[in-house]
């Protein structure tokens, strides 16, 4: 493309039309299509990035059409609705010119003005409907309009809803829509900025979609935009699901019927258990709905029975007041006549039982047991102080009569002599095999040493090669990735080096060092030379101060106990 003879063509229409810009964006558009062509292409573009042809514009080109596009700010919308219609003039031909030229600026009008796509969604509705019979038209029409959700979120969601939506279930049409939400969602991972768009009215045509068999969508795309449920509920449910979830549960209710798929029930009532927990006034809403939603209603006590012990307090209780206003209207039901037999027993059985679980979870006696222990324990110190000593107590008078006393002294003495015996045979094997495994050791630990001071070398030098490599590697990447994922792997490795500088490397020096200096000490303690009589007297030395420090704790705890009891 010759850029001074585009210049130049630019030039001669703002002189001979100085006060009418929109001739000026229409001849740019005109000139771009007529030079740039290209073997005519499916109309979603589908084999190519989703800001094909733009992409391939040159920094220069862009400079000329955004520069333009500024200075004619005021025909913007008129000059997108001329690209669209011209576009689709040009299907009717027959030799029809590639559209690159309109394309490319459709997409730089939206690409910083996303709303004109918006404003006149209801028009280009209606623009599909008289074009149902010609799917290139109509695609090529949500191609256009989707390209502002590329740029903006919320504008793309207002498209998808406004737009692909209402014809979501005309077979020439669902691939694309269903496609281009999936390839919306991705590119914009920060669902927040999508929050108020999705209402009732849109999400539960979304959700007869995704789980209601034999629908108008194939099975293929069906499970794509079960894929995209997650994401879809969190943006109905908003920023503050505690305020809104009561208007989604009357829905969800209706559709819980005992005929219901049951992967399209189990999402039901998940979704109905969380708008419970989240927002309390779906209670009162159940409340309202329970008489004329009986089997659905039983179908969701139930499954609180079942998810009982995964319920939050605060859930149980405001549970526990609806029950039992269930409760009295299953009796006037109930008393009234044989109508809705069968529903008004399961409703009243699973209330029952929800009666029961909220009355208690059993007796306590983990909780018994440990008072009885205290107590005990209490009692026992109590009865060696009053005596005197533990020989003269009652307890003890007790334990002897019971021929406890005599067994577990025993009991001990054997014990005891058989750790006298384990000490003098560790005694005597113990030095043999303590010298060896030093002998064994003390090279393998100054190995280790040699291996660790290696394996930071190594890192260091893997580090400075990465930090190298990293430039090349992130621009190889720029040309062939998203920039919202390459934005997201350069923080990723940025945290990374940030990691092994700051944390591993630190680390290991640290480890080496602590121990070299353990193993100096212990060479240095021992004369120069680690023995199994030196390695002996310091672990006589430690379990000493240990048992020392173990028999003033157990007094200090013993006088404490003392003090309580007497105090009281």
């Amino acid at each position: 493309l010759d850029l001074a003879d585009l210049q130049k063509e630019l030039d001669k229409s703002q002189s001979v039309f100085p006060e009418n810009p929109s001739v000026w964006v229409k001849d740019l558009a005109g000139y771009l299509n007529y030079k740039l062509q290209a073997p005519r292409s499916d109309p979603m573009l589908s084999q190519h990035p989703h800001d094909y042809p733009y992409c391939l514009v040159s920094k220069e080109l862009k400079s000329i059409i955004r520069s333009l596009l500024g200075r004619s700010s005021s025909v913007l919308e008129l000059f997108f609705d001329h690209c669209i219609y011209t576009m689709l003039q040009e299907l009717d031909k027959t030799r029809g010119e590639s559209l690159h030229g309109y394309r490319i600026c459709i997409q730089a009008v939206l690409l910083d003005r996303p709303k004109i796509a918006t404003m006149n969604l209801g028009k280009y509705l209606e623009v599909l409907r008289s074009h149902q019979n010609r799917p290139a038209k109509c695609l090529t029409v949500l191609w256009a309009l989707g390209q502002a959700g590329f740029a903006d979120l919320h504008e793309g969601l207002k498209v998808w809803l406004g737009i692909m939506l209402p014809v979501l279930g005309i077979k020439s049409l669902s691939p694309y829509a269903v496609a281009y939400l999936d390839r919306l969602l991705m590119m914009h991972p920060n669902l927040t900025k999508g929050f108020g768009m999705i209402g009732p009215k849109d999400f539960f045509p979304l959700l007869d979609f995704a789980f209601m068999p034999n629908n108008s969508l194939p099975p293929s795309l069906q499970e794509q935009l079960r894929r995209l449920y997650p994401r879809l509920k969190v943006l109905a449910f908003g920023a503050k699901p505690e305020t809104a979830l009561h208007t989604y549960f009357p829905s969800f209710l209706s559709r819980a019927t005992p005929s219901c798929p049951p992967g399209m029930k189990k999402e039901l009532l998940t979704s109905m258990s969380q708008c419970l927990s989240l927002d309390p006034l779906s209670f009162s809403v159940w409340r309202q709905l329970y008489t004329k939603h009986l089997s659905q209603s039983s179908l969701l006590l139930n499954h609180l029975l079942e998810s009982w012990d995964s319920s939050s307090k605060k859930v149980r209780q405001s549970l526990q007041e609806t029950v039992r206003s269930f409760k009295v209207t299953n009796e006037e039901l109930a008393a009234r006549g044989p109508n809705s037999d069968q529903d008004v027993a399961a409703c009243d059985a699973a209330c029952k039982e929800l009666l029961r679980k909220m009355k208690g979870r059993g007796f306590p006696w983990s909780r018994l047991l440990l008072v009885l222990l205290v107590f005990a324990a209490g009692f026992l110190l109590h009865d060696v102080r009053t005596h005197g000593s533990f020989q003269a107590s009652s307890s003890a008078r007790l334990l002897h009569s019971s021929g406890v006393l005599p067994a577990s002294q025993q009991a001990w003495q054997k014990v005891s002599h058989c750790c006298l015996e384990g000490y003098r045979w560790l005694e005597r094997s113990l030095p043999v095999y303590g010298s060896q495994a030093a002998a064994v050791l003390e090279p393998l630990w100054a190995k280790s040493v040699e291996v660790a001071l290696y394996a930071s070398e190594q890192c260091s030098s893997l580090l400075s090669w990465i930090h190298d490599s990293l430039p090349c590697f992130i621009e190889w990447l720029q040309s062939r990735v998203p920039e919202s994922l390459l934005h997201f792997a350069e923080c990723v490795g940025e945290l990374l080096l940030f990691l092994v500088r700051s944390c591993l490397l630190p680390l290991l020096e640290c480890v080496a060092a602590a121990l070299e200096r353990g193993w100096k000490h212990c060479v240095d303690s021992c004369n120069g030379a680690v023995s199994w009589d030196c390695v002996r007297e310091h672990l006589t030395s430690f379990t000493y101060s240990s048992w020392i420090y173990l028999q003033n704790t157990t007094v200090a705890v013993k006088n404490w106990a003392l003090a309580m009891i007497s105090g009281h």
